[in-house]
């Protein structure tokens, strides 16, 4: 059964009827490359699932993904991505484009990361340049002695089926360049997801590293000894990264200017001795009046509050899982007065109580630590 293009919203909004007003500016910009929309429309093509009807359904021609030039909006690819997911009743659609996308499907970016000379450049080429491939979700980096965790989140809203199939794919594209670029690499390596493991997942399951369903956060975990990070690459080529960066410079200077201050909100949303920064110190530092800071962030569907939750949310995870502070101190840090609303708070996130979650982080570890 076809889901007609005013039923299929990948937006989630309370008022459908007005999706395309209330997406950010953005995310209507015709500047992303037509690769990973292609490759779910093929995953989805072998699974007897035709394009053509689909492309119509969400207001797309028929040769919209012939060109391998060609260029879409998030928009475009969002809504694609959605309906193929709803056609296809799986979100394993996502794992399975994410292992047929080599580094090399990634563009000049994939390129770069091949040649770096050390996996600790690497990631920092792509933390650099994630945007030119990442657009419309954030990649954060959070490194312990004993863990590297690669966080991706949302940009801007997403329904929860387009959010699990997307999210499947770009985590399990990320692993399939680690195994290319370290294929010797002597950690446990995990993939996170938010969402539950769909019915069909044994189909992939042995594809795959270890898949740890509704968890806090989604990301890579790589688990162990991190001194891997200043190994030599055996693809390393510095003459052939040298041409890979300037590629990637030119094509983000050639990016459609976007207003994102989303991003630049979370990541100076850092909690110090006298708690997370104020809108008012945002503004501040952005050089922006408070007032202008509150309605550019909701043009792009956020907002002080949600932001600061993530922030919380984010920290509270960290804290519990990688030092031994006491639930009262970490509560204390994150803002919360009284510990009980930070328990309310943590519950609604994660389902289970701060000392649930980290009891559950404890045995997991030491259940790595044995194996």
């Amino acid at each position: 059964m076809l889901h007609g293009q005013s039923t299929c919203h990948w937006w989630p909004t309370v008022n459908p009827a007005s999706n395309q007003t209330q997406q950010p500016a953005w995310l209507r910009q015709p500047n992303q490359p037509v690769t990973y929309a292609r490759m779910f429309a093929e995953v989805a093509r072998a699974r007897g699932i035709a394009s053509e009807p689909i492309l119509a359904e969400v207001g797309l021609p028929a040769t919209a993904l012939d060109d391998p030039a060609g260029r879409l909006s998030l928009a475009d690819i969002f809504q694609l991505i959605h309906a193929l997911s709803e056609h296809a009743g799986t979100t394993v659609l996502g794992f399975e484009t994410g292992l047929r996308l080599p580094l090399t499907a990634h563009g000049s970016l994939g390129y770069a990361l091949m040649c770096a000379a050390t996996a600790g450049e690497a990631i920092s080429i792509l933390e650099r340049f994630w945007h030119l491939r990442g657009r419309g979700v954030l990649l954060s980096r959070r490194q312990t002695e004993g863990r590297l965790f690669f966080e991706i989140t949302p940009e801007t809203p997403m329904a929860a089926a387009l959010k699990d199939m997307m999210f499947a794919s770009i985590l399990t594209s990320m692993y399939r360049g680690m195994e290319f670029v370290l294929p010797m690499l002597p950690i446990t390596r995990e993939l996170w997801l938010t969402g539950r493991q769909p019915d069909d997942f044994e189909q992939v399951r042995d594809l795959l590293p270890r898949v740890r369903f509704q968890m806090p956060m989604a990301g890579v975990a790589l688990l162990g000894d991190i001194r891997w990070l200043s190994q030599p690459l055996p693809t390393a080529n510095p003459e052939a990264l040298s041409q890979a960066l300037a590629q990637c410079e030119r094509e983000s200077s050639l990016l459609d200017p976007v207003d994102s201050l989303a991003p630049q909100i979370r990541a100076a949303l850092i909690a110090g001795p006298q708690g997370y920064p104020s809108p008012e110190a945002l503004a501040q530092s952005l050089h922006l009046t408070t007032r202008t800071l509150r309605r550019r962030l909701q043009e792009q569907g956020s907002g002080y509050k949600q932001l600061l939750e993530e922030a919380r949310q984010r920290d509270s995870c960290h804290l519990l899982s990688d030092s031994d502070m006491s639930i009262q101190r970490i509560a204390d840090l994150l803002g919360y007065t009284d510990p009980a609303n930070f328990t309310r708070a943590f519950k609604g996130w994660t389902g289970m109580t701060p000392s649930q979650w980290r009891a559950a982080a404890q045995t997991e570890t030491s259940t790595q630590t044995t194996t």
